[in-house]
Protein backbone atom coordinates (compact mmCIF):
# COMPACT_ATOMS: atom_id res chain seq x y z
CA UNK A 1 0.00 0.00 0.00
CA UNK A 2 1.38 3.84 -0.81
CA UNK A 3 2.30 6.08 2.11
CA UNK A 4 1.56 9.38 1.70
CA UNK A 5 3.39 12.23 0.56
CA UNK A 6 5.16 14.18 3.50
CA UNK A 7 8.47 15.39 4.29
CA UNK A 8 11.27 12.23 5.44
CA UNK A 9 14.18 11.96 7.27
CA UNK A 10 16.69 11.04 4.81
CA UNK A 11 20.45 10.08 5.91
CA UNK A 12 22.78 10.89 3.17
CA UNK A 13 25.98 8.20 2.88
CA UNK A 14 29.10 9.09 1.52
CA UNK A 15 29.75 13.52 1.09
CA UNK A 16 32.26 13.41 -1.74
CA UNK A 17 31.51 15.90 -4.85
CA UNK A 18 28.47 13.83 -5.64
CA UNK A 19 27.44 13.38 -2.33
CA UNK A 20 27.65 17.25 -1.52
CA UNK A 21 25.75 17.82 -4.76
CA UNK A 22 22.61 16.08 -3.54
CA UNK A 23 23.15 16.95 0.34
CA UNK A 24 22.65 20.19 -1.06
CA UNK A 25 19.77 19.59 -3.30
CA UNK A 26 18.13 17.20 -0.64
CA UNK A 27 18.40 20.48 2.00
CA UNK A 28 16.60 22.40 0.10
CA UNK A 29 13.62 20.16 -0.87
CA UNK A 30 10.52 20.21 0.65
CA UNK A 31 9.72 16.70 0.46
CA UNK A 32 12.97 16.54 3.14
CA UNK A 33 12.22 17.14 7.21
CA UNK A 34 15.55 15.65 8.24
CA UNK A 35 18.76 15.41 6.73
CA UNK A 36 21.39 13.51 8.10
CA UNK A 37 25.21 13.33 6.99
CA UNK A 38 27.59 9.86 7.20
CA UNK A 39 31.03 9.68 5.52
CA UNK A 40 33.52 7.07 6.26
CA UNK A 41 35.33 10.16 7.45
CA UNK A 42 33.21 11.73 10.36
CA UNK A 43 34.78 14.99 9.99
CA UNK A 44 33.81 15.23 6.44
CA UNK A 45 30.42 15.11 7.48
CA UNK A 46 30.44 17.14 10.03
CA UNK A 47 32.19 19.68 8.39
CA UNK A 48 29.34 19.43 5.27
CA UNK A 49 26.60 19.33 8.33
CA UNK A 50 28.16 22.76 9.77
CA UNK A 51 28.23 24.16 6.28
CA UNK A 52 24.56 23.26 5.26
CA UNK A 53 23.03 23.59 8.40
CA UNK A 54 22.14 20.04 8.60
CA UNK A 55 22.41 16.77 11.21
CA UNK A 56 25.47 14.36 10.68
CA UNK A 57 26.11 11.26 12.22
CA UNK A 58 28.60 8.24 12.22
CA UNK A 59 28.05 5.10 9.29
CA UNK A 60 27.41 2.90 12.19
CA UNK A 61 24.66 4.84 13.80
CA UNK A 62 22.71 5.47 10.23
CA UNK A 63 23.08 1.72 9.58
CA UNK A 64 22.30 0.11 13.22
CA UNK A 65 19.27 -1.95 13.11
CA UNK A 66 17.83 -0.62 15.64
CA UNK A 67 17.41 2.68 13.59
CA UNK A 68 17.80 5.31 16.58
CA UNK A 69 18.30 8.10 14.19
CA UNK A 70 14.55 6.93 12.59
CA UNK A 71 15.80 7.11 9.31
CA UNK A 72 13.63 6.64 6.68
CA UNK A 73 15.16 6.79 3.47
CA UNK A 74 18.89 6.22 2.30
CA UNK A 75 20.50 8.31 -0.42
CA UNK A 76 24.18 6.74 -1.24
CA UNK A 77 26.49 7.88 -2.50
CA UNK A 78 29.90 6.29 -1.55
CA UNK A 79 32.71 5.18 -3.25
CA UNK A 80 31.66 2.35 -6.20
CA UNK A 81 33.24 -0.52 -3.75
CA UNK A 82 30.60 -0.22 -1.19
CA UNK A 83 27.32 -0.26 -2.68
CA UNK A 84 26.40 -3.52 -2.83
CA UNK A 85 26.98 -3.78 0.93
CA UNK A 86 25.13 -0.49 1.47
CA UNK A 87 22.32 -2.12 -0.56
CA UNK A 88 22.13 -5.40 1.18
CA UNK A 89 22.30 -3.77 4.56
CA UNK A 90 19.38 -1.73 3.32
CA UNK A 91 17.38 -4.73 2.66
CA UNK A 92 17.83 -5.25 5.72
CA UNK A 93 16.85 -2.88 7.35
CA UNK A 94 13.85 -2.27 4.55
CA UNK A 95 14.59 1.70 4.05
CA UNK A 96 13.79 2.67 0.67
CA UNK A 97 16.93 3.53 -1.14
CA UNK A 98 18.32 5.65 -3.57
CA UNK A 99 21.72 4.32 -5.05
CA UNK A 100 24.32 5.88 -6.66
CA UNK A 101 25.42 4.03 -10.04
CA UNK A 102 27.26 1.09 -10.58
CA UNK A 103 26.06 -0.87 -8.04
CA UNK A 104 28.97 -2.75 -8.39
CA UNK A 105 32.29 -3.21 -10.37
CA UNK A 106 31.67 -6.92 -10.45
CA UNK A 107 28.85 -9.16 -11.55
CA UNK A 108 28.64 -11.58 -8.75
CA UNK A 109 28.22 -8.48 -5.92
CA UNK A 110 25.84 -6.57 -8.38
CA UNK A 111 23.90 -9.99 -8.35
CA UNK A 112 23.75 -10.42 -5.26
CA UNK A 113 22.59 -6.67 -4.49
CA UNK A 114 19.62 -7.22 -6.35
CA UNK A 115 18.75 -10.57 -5.36
CA UNK A 116 19.03 -8.87 -1.96
CA UNK A 117 16.59 -6.08 -2.57
CA UNK A 118 13.92 -8.51 -4.67
CA UNK A 119 13.73 -10.76 -1.68
CA UNK A 120 13.30 -7.80 0.71
CA UNK A 121 10.89 -5.98 -2.06
CA UNK A 122 12.71 -2.82 -1.25
CA UNK A 123 11.91 -0.07 -3.09
CA UNK A 124 14.84 1.80 -4.71
CA UNK A 125 16.13 4.23 -7.53
CA UNK A 126 19.67 3.61 -9.04
CA UNK A 127 21.15 6.64 -10.28
CA UNK A 128 21.08 7.15 -13.76
CA UNK A 129 20.13 10.82 -14.10
CA UNK A 130 20.04 10.78 -18.11
CA UNK A 131 16.71 8.87 -17.66
CA UNK A 132 15.39 12.28 -16.26
CA UNK A 133 16.74 14.51 -19.29
CA UNK A 134 14.58 16.64 -21.56
CA UNK A 135 16.37 15.17 -24.36
CA UNK A 136 16.90 11.68 -23.91
CA UNK A 137 13.48 11.53 -22.97
CA UNK A 138 11.79 13.38 -26.32
CA UNK A 139 13.97 10.92 -28.26
CA UNK A 140 12.24 7.77 -26.01
CA UNK A 141 9.10 8.94 -27.26
CA UNK A 142 10.16 9.79 -31.24
CA UNK A 143 11.15 5.92 -31.02
CA UNK A 144 8.07 4.48 -29.75
CA UNK A 145 6.14 6.37 -32.02
CA UNK A 146 7.51 5.19 -34.81
CA UNK A 147 8.26 8.98 -36.62
CA UNK A 148 11.79 7.85 -37.03
CA UNK A 149 10.65 4.68 -38.98
CA UNK A 150 13.17 1.65 -37.96
CA UNK A 151 15.88 2.71 -35.99
CA UNK A 152 18.69 1.40 -37.92
CA UNK A 153 21.94 2.89 -36.48
CA UNK A 154 23.28 4.95 -33.32
CA UNK A 155 26.28 6.94 -31.81
CA UNK A 156 26.66 8.06 -28.36
CA UNK A 157 29.72 10.38 -27.18
CA UNK A 158 30.54 10.75 -23.59
CA UNK A 159 33.83 12.81 -22.94
CA UNK A 160 35.16 14.87 -20.30
CA UNK A 161 36.87 18.24 -20.81
CA UNK A 162 39.02 17.55 -18.16
CA UNK A 163 40.20 14.11 -16.49
CA UNK A 164 39.12 12.96 -13.34
CA UNK A 165 42.34 12.75 -10.21
CA UNK A 166 44.89 9.97 -10.66
CA UNK A 167 43.62 8.38 -7.46
CA UNK A 168 40.13 7.98 -8.81
CA UNK A 169 41.21 5.36 -11.56
CA UNK A 170 42.51 2.83 -10.15
CA UNK A 171 39.32 2.18 -7.99
CA UNK A 172 36.99 3.58 -10.62
CA UNK A 173 35.80 -0.06 -12.26
CA UNK A 174 37.16 1.82 -15.81
CA UNK A 175 36.09 4.00 -18.53
CA UNK A 176 33.52 1.07 -20.03
CA UNK A 177 31.95 0.01 -16.52
CA UNK A 178 32.35 3.43 -14.63
CA UNK A 179 31.72 6.47 -17.30
CA UNK A 180 29.97 4.28 -20.09
CA UNK A 181 27.69 2.54 -17.97
CA UNK A 182 25.06 5.20 -18.62
CA UNK A 183 25.08 5.32 -22.29
CA UNK A 184 24.89 1.62 -22.03
CA UNK A 185 21.98 2.02 -19.67
CA UNK A 186 20.23 5.25 -21.96
CA UNK A 187 20.69 3.14 -25.21
CA UNK A 188 18.93 0.38 -23.49
CA UNK A 189 16.42 2.68 -22.40
CA UNK A 190 15.28 4.99 -25.21
CA UNK A 191 15.70 2.01 -27.95
CA UNK A 192 13.91 -0.23 -25.89
CA UNK A 193 16.00 -3.12 -26.68
CA UNK A 194 18.83 -5.43 -25.51
CA UNK A 195 22.68 -4.96 -26.55
CA UNK A 196 23.57 -9.03 -28.10
CA UNK A 197 27.03 -8.40 -28.54
CA UNK A 198 30.20 -5.85 -28.35
CA UNK A 199 33.71 -5.33 -29.48
CA UNK A 200 35.41 -2.28 -27.87
CA UNK A 201 39.36 -0.83 -28.29
CA UNK A 202 40.46 2.57 -27.19
CA UNK A 203 44.25 3.80 -26.07
CA UNK A 204 46.08 4.95 -23.02
CA UNK A 205 46.99 8.33 -23.59
CA UNK A 206 48.06 11.24 -21.78
CA UNK A 207 48.12 10.39 -17.69
CA UNK A 208 50.34 7.41 -16.69
CA UNK A 209 47.75 5.88 -14.64
CA UNK A 210 45.69 4.49 -17.51
CA UNK A 211 47.76 2.56 -18.27
CA UNK A 212 49.02 1.18 -15.13
CA UNK A 213 45.37 0.59 -14.56
CA UNK A 214 44.71 -1.10 -17.72
CA UNK A 215 42.22 0.90 -18.61
CA UNK A 216 41.93 3.47 -21.54
CA UNK A 217 41.90 7.33 -21.40
CA UNK A 218 39.81 7.42 -25.32
CA UNK A 219 37.59 4.17 -26.01
CA UNK A 220 34.81 3.15 -28.44
CA UNK A 221 32.47 0.59 -28.43
CA UNK A 222 30.41 -0.56 -31.21
CA UNK A 223 27.10 -2.26 -30.02
CA UNK A 224 24.63 -4.63 -31.30
CA UNK A 225 21.04 -4.81 -30.21
CA UNK A 226 19.09 -7.54 -30.70
CA UNK A 227 17.06 -6.15 -33.48
CA UNK A 228 20.11 -5.76 -35.78
CA UNK A 229 20.20 -2.24 -34.70
CA UNK A 230 24.18 -1.15 -34.20
CA UNK A 231 25.96 2.04 -33.32
CA UNK A 232 29.00 3.63 -31.52
CA UNK A 233 30.08 4.55 -27.94
CA UNK A 234 32.87 7.13 -27.93
CA UNK A 235 34.53 8.22 -24.93
CA UNK A 236 37.34 10.62 -23.57
CA UNK A 237 39.38 12.10 -20.81
CA UNK A 238 40.17 14.58 -22.87
CA UNK A 239 37.69 16.65 -24.74
CA UNK A 240 39.69 20.03 -24.23
CA UNK A 241 36.21 21.62 -26.48
CA UNK A 242 34.33 21.02 -23.10
CA UNK A 243 32.57 18.50 -21.66
CA UNK A 244 30.08 16.55 -24.19
CA UNK A 245 26.95 14.31 -23.65
CA UNK A 246 25.26 13.33 -27.36
CA UNK A 247 23.17 10.57 -28.57
CA UNK A 248 22.20 10.26 -32.42
CA UNK A 249 19.72 8.44 -33.37
CA UNK A 250 18.94 7.34 -37.17
CA UNK A 251 15.77 5.47 -38.40
CA UNK A 252 14.71 5.25 -42.10
CA UNK A 253 12.20 8.05 -41.44
CA UNK A 254 13.61 10.43 -39.36
CA UNK A 255 16.79 10.90 -36.23
CA UNK A 256 16.72 12.48 -33.23
CA UNK A 257 19.62 14.04 -31.68
CA UNK A 258 20.15 14.38 -28.21
CA UNK A 259 22.61 16.99 -27.19
CA UNK A 260 22.63 19.72 -29.66
CA UNK A 261 22.07 22.65 -27.62
CA UNK A 262 23.71 26.30 -27.55
CA UNK A 263 26.73 24.90 -25.59
CA UNK A 264 27.51 21.94 -27.08
CA UNK A 265 31.04 21.70 -27.08
CA UNK A 266 31.15 21.84 -30.97
CA UNK A 267 33.32 24.07 -33.47
CA UNK A 268 31.65 24.62 -36.98
CA UNK A 269 34.53 25.12 -39.89
CA UNK A 270 31.47 26.01 -42.52
CA UNK A 271 31.54 29.28 -43.98
CA UNK A 272 28.24 31.50 -42.73
CA UNK A 273 28.04 29.10 -39.54
CA UNK A 274 27.67 30.33 -35.98
CA UNK A 275 27.39 27.34 -33.70
CA UNK A 276 26.90 26.80 -30.84
CA UNK A 277 26.46 30.82 -29.58
CA UNK A 278 27.28 29.89 -25.94
CA UNK A 279 30.21 28.63 -24.06
CA UNK A 280 30.71 25.28 -23.63
CA UNK A 281 29.66 22.85 -20.63
CA UNK A 282 32.19 22.13 -17.99
CA UNK A 283 31.51 19.47 -16.45
CA UNK A 284 28.28 16.68 -15.43
CA UNK A 285 26.91 18.78 -12.83
CA UNK A 286 26.98 22.14 -15.04
CA UNK A 287 25.52 19.65 -17.84
CA UNK A 288 22.82 17.52 -15.97
CA UNK A 289 21.73 19.32 -12.70
CA UNK A 290 18.15 19.68 -13.53
CA UNK A 291 18.34 15.61 -13.85
CA UNK A 292 20.24 15.30 -10.98
CA UNK A 293 17.25 17.76 -9.18
CA UNK A 294 14.15 15.55 -10.79
CA UNK A 295 16.21 12.22 -10.06
CA UNK A 296 15.64 13.38 -6.58
CA UNK A 297 12.30 14.44 -6.10
CA UNK A 298 11.23 11.03 -8.15
CA UNK A 299 12.66 9.18 -5.39
CA UNK A 300 11.25 11.14 -2.71
CA UNK A 301 7.39 11.30 -4.32
CA UNK A 302 8.28 7.24 -5.50
CA UNK A 303 9.90 4.89 -3.42
CA UNK A 304 9.62 6.55 -0.47
CA UNK A 305 5.76 6.14 -0.55
CA UNK A 306 5.89 2.23 -1.92
CA UNK A 307 5.89 2.78 -5.98
CA UNK A 308 8.71 1.77 -8.08
CA UNK A 309 11.79 3.62 -8.72
CA UNK A 310 12.46 4.18 -12.67
CA UNK A 311 15.76 2.34 -12.49
CA UNK A 312 16.02 -0.47 -10.89
CA UNK A 313 18.76 -2.91 -9.63
CA UNK A 314 18.17 -5.06 -12.38
CA UNK A 315 18.99 -2.36 -15.20
CA UNK A 316 21.85 -1.28 -13.31
CA UNK A 317 22.92 -5.23 -13.49
CA UNK A 318 22.25 -4.88 -17.46
CA UNK A 319 24.73 -1.78 -18.09
CA UNK A 320 27.04 -3.92 -15.89
CA UNK A 321 26.76 -6.76 -17.99
CA UNK A 322 27.79 -4.62 -21.12
CA UNK A 323 30.53 -2.57 -19.43
CA UNK A 324 32.14 -6.24 -18.34
CA UNK A 325 31.78 -7.52 -22.24
CA UNK A 326 33.66 -4.10 -23.60
CA UNK A 327 36.39 -5.23 -21.03
CA UNK A 328 36.64 -8.88 -22.27
CA UNK A 329 36.65 -7.64 -25.75
CA UNK A 330 39.47 -4.84 -25.00
CA UNK A 331 41.47 -7.82 -23.10
CA UNK A 332 40.87 -10.42 -25.82
CA UNK A 333 40.55 -8.14 -29.19
CA UNK A 334 37.08 -9.51 -29.99
CA UNK A 335 33.69 -9.61 -30.54
CA UNK A 336 31.72 -10.28 -26.89
CA UNK A 337 28.16 -12.07 -26.74
CA UNK A 338 26.74 -10.62 -23.66
CA UNK A 339 25.47 -13.83 -22.83
CA UNK A 340 28.78 -15.03 -21.82
CA UNK A 341 28.74 -12.67 -18.48
CA UNK A 342 27.75 -14.99 -16.11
Amino acid sequence: MNKEVRPFAIALLGVGRIGTMHARLLKKHPLVSRLILADVLPERAEEAAQELGCESATLDEVLSLDNPLGVEGFVIATATSTHADLLIKASDLGIPTYCEKPISMTLDEAVRAQEALEAAGLLHHIGFHRRFDVGYTRAKELVQSGELGEVRRFHAVTCDQLPPADDYIPTSGGIFVDCNAHDFDILRWVLGREVVEVYATGSARGRAIYAESNDYSDAVSILTFDDGTVGSVQSSRYNGQGYEVRLDIMGDKGSANVGLDNKAPMRSVEDDVAYPTEEPWTDFIERFKPCYEAELDHFLRNPMIGKPGACTAADAVAALKIGLACNISRDENRPVRIDEIK
